[in-house]
């Protein structure tokens, strides 16, 4: 899963915002992790796709 959020920019910046906060690699990528799921989740409940946000300009 890392890897494919390390392509991903919002994922990009959620890990080094989590780096920021003092958290260690392994911990930042397990609340990725879970941001993931919690994604997932919401997803299978309201039965939506995926959207990827729209970029601000």
């Amino acid at each position: 899963m890392f890897v494919a959020s390390a392509k991903h920019p919002p994922s990009i910046a959620y890990y080094k915002r989590k780096r920021e906060q003092g958290k260690h690699h392994n911990a930042a990528v397990i609340c990725l992790a879970r941001r993931r799921c919690d994604v997932i989740y919401s997803m299978l409940k309201n039965g939506v796709l995926y959207q990827e946000p729209a970029l601000v300009a």
